[in-house]
Parts: structure tokens; C-alpha cells; sequence
């Protein structure tokens, strides 16, 4: 089978999935937690090279209050949990905001560089108008637009997965995502199971890769 290099994944459905158990649309967040550990796992299994979260936008924040608290506090609480999986871990968002959790500071700063460990990166707080703010459009060479992006340290997606239904990138990574395939599954994402990871392998694995060629 061939495996994706490098996976992001868009979390999405944890609102929709607290109402339909009963409970109010915040609550929905930390029963991502768990998800998002098996996710990483399976990577590791599989031999993914690298993972990308898609924690939360600067567009998110438009919500209420107690979802934004909600959501936060998920992205700590899932980055504390996975630092300690054997990780080269990067978060990428706008920390000059209020909103950036301040508990995240030290991972914007890549951790452990030993090459044998799977990168992961966190978007914490991240808009992509932030990321490409001091682009120069003029330029044609792709390593100059890698240098002058704010996520500079990922590297071009293979694979976005999106949980939730939905078939929008919501703005995730656009120079990374720019030839990226695109699986969407109606599943929501705290009844993420590894059978779901699975058929995004094998649809993966039935897909052409020309990048254009």
C-alpha cells in the first residue's frame, strides 16, 4: 500500500456530536481527545512521517465564549498528551493574540529533532491571511515561498482527512495543501475509529499522484 508522507487532519463534527448525545455543543471537545491519540498511533503504525492537527482557526474564535474557552483548552490538553508519544512537535498559530493559550509558547519551538520520531504539528490559533502576511507573490521559486511562509517547518501535505461530512479545507495550510488529496468522511470526529483511517488509506491508495505532471 502506499502510505502518505504527511496527513492533516480537520477534526471536525464535535459540536454536532455533543448535541446528538444529549449534551450542550462545548462539552463535545474533550470527547476529541481520545480520537486524536488513536489517530497519531495509527500514523506511527503505518509509518506516517508527519501529522498536522487542525486545532483551532482565528475564525473559530467568532463563537461563543464558553466554545472558544472549550476548544482551547482541548488543543492543551491534546498537545500535553502528545508530547509525550515519541514526537517532534511544532505549534503554528498567531501568539501574538490574546487568544493563542499561553501554556502552548514552548511548542512553538519544534521539540526533539531525532529523525526517527514522527513530526507533528499542532495549528493553534492559525489563519491563513497570519501565515502568508509577509509573502511576495513575485517570487517563483518554492523555496523562497516555503522561507517566507510563518509555517515554514511543515511540509507539503499528501493527505487531508476531515471528519465531520463537510468538504471544505477551511483554510488550512494553503501552499502546504496545494496538491493534497482530499478524503471526507460523514463520521464524526470523537466516533473516530480506526476502520476510518483505514478506507482513507486504501481510498489514498487509489489515487493518481502527478502534482500536476
Amino acid at each position: 500500500m502506499r502510505i502518505p508522507k504527511h496527513i492533516a487532519v480537520i477534526p471536525d463534527g464535535n459540536r454536532r456530536w455533543a448535541e446528538n448525545t444529549g449534551l450542550k455543543k462545548h462539552q463535545g471537545y474533550t470527547h476529541g481527545l481520545d480520537p486524536g491519540l488513536l489517530f497519531l498511533k495509527l500514523c506511527q503504525r503505518y509509518g506516517v512521517k508527519e501529522l498536522t492537527y487542525y486545532g483551532f482557526t482565528t475564525d473559530n474564535c467568532k463563537r461563543p465564549k464558553v466554545q472558544v474557552n472549550a476548544f482551547s483548552e482541548a488543543c492543551v490538553q491534546a498537545v500535553k498528551i502528545i508530547e509525550n508519544e515519541g514526537v517532534s512537535l511544532l505549534v503554528v498559530g498567531n501568539t501574538e493574540s490574546e487568544l493563542f493559550p499561553k501554556e502552548l509558547l514552548p511548542y512553538t519551538t519544534r521539540t526533539n529533532q531525532d529523525t526517527d520520531f514522527i513530526r507533528v504539528n499542532m495549528l493553534v490559533n492559525y489563519g491563513w491571511e497570519w501565515d502568508l502576511g509577509h509573502m511576495h507573490t513575485s517570487s517563483n521559486n518554492r523555496k523562497n515561498i516555503y522561507s517566507q511562509i510563518k509555517s515554514h517547518d511543515i511540509s507539503r501535505i499528501d493527505l487531508v482527512v476531515r471528519l465531520g461530512g463537510r468538504n471544505r479545507l477551511s483554510g488550512l495550510l494553503p501552499i502546504q495543501s496545494v496538491y493534497a488529496d482530499f478524503f471526507s468522511s460523514n463520521i464524526m470526529w470523537p466516533d473516530f475509529k480506526e476502520e476510518n483511517f483505514v478506507s482513507a488509506l486504501n481510498w489514498y491508495n487509489s489515487q493518481d499522484v502527478t502534482l500536476g505532471g
